[in-house]
């Protein structure tokens, strides 16, 4: 599992005492799969500098502790420049462990269920195109559920989505090809994602289902319940004509 994560204003290297040196050691936080808190991140272990220059991998795995839960998190850093006394690391580095991303499933219909359960094991997994290709099957089994009306009202949805997040052009026809690409097409053309279109696709996904399924269901089931105790309180008020 992969997920590459920016920070465009780390300095990172490690120096000829086989210490990692970073300059935003305090505040570096990531969620941890372990414990699924976001917390802060410490260093535990580092490869030994004379090792790294004799063998000049081209990537550097690094093992931090999570400061919730006290467990080992791994990341993979790309190697910039082996110079005479420290190794430059890339500020981008993969996180080779996730936290498995979360969903409200109670009001999906149970295939649209089974195939977006799917489509989160490919994210987490990092296998980003395998995600775009379930994306593309969720959609379908939506579409097939609530039809032709649901698909013009998700499609509106979409389009609203593309406002509130500001996306480009590029990435809005993307993410309008992999999700209302046409059934039809035995060899559909689903684009190419990396892992921040393939983030952005997972946040739509997430918003188009919230309006498709869990809004809906969460709104009748809190009418019920208010039915329910208003019944409740009715019943147990005593007549006032059956007062002594």
């Amino acid at each position: 599992m992969s997920y590459n994560c920016p920070v465009s204003t780390m300095s990172i290297h490690i120096d000829s005492s086989s210490r990692l040196i970073n300059s935003q050691e305090k505040t570096l936080a990531l969620t941890c799969p372990h414990c699924q808190v976001v917390a802060h991140v410490s260093v535990s272990a580092v490869p030994r500098f004379e090792d790294l220059q004799t063998c000049r991998p081209s990537q550097v795995g690094v093992v931090y502790r999570c400061d919730a839960c006290h467990a080992p998190i791994f990341l993979r850093f790309t190697v910039r420049i082996y110079a005479a006394s420290r190794i430059e690391l890339s500020p981008q580095f993969t996180e080779v462990e996730r936290a498995r991303e979360k969903f409200s499933f109670t009001y999906l219909p149970e295939e649209v269920e089974l195939l977006f359960k799917e489509a989160l094991t490919c994210f987490s997994a990092g296998a980003c195109n395998a995600f775009a290709s379930m994306c593309r099957r969720t959609a379908q089994a939506v579409f097939a559920d609530l039809g032709e009306a649901g698909r013009l009202r998700l499609f509106d949805e979409l389009n609203e989505v593309r406002e509130l997040a500001a996306l480009s052009a590029d990435t809005f026809a993307r993410l309008k090809s992999i999700l209302f690409g046409t059934a039809a097409d035995p060899h559909p053309n689903i684009p190419l994602l990396d892992g921040h279109e393939a983030g952005i696709a997972l946040e739509v996904m997430k918003d188009l289902l919230y309006e498709a399924y869990v809004r809906k269901g969460k709104l009748q089931q809190a009418m019920l319940v208010r039915r329910f105790f208003l019944e409740e309180t009715q019943t147990n008020i005593t007549p006032l004509s059956s007062a002594g």
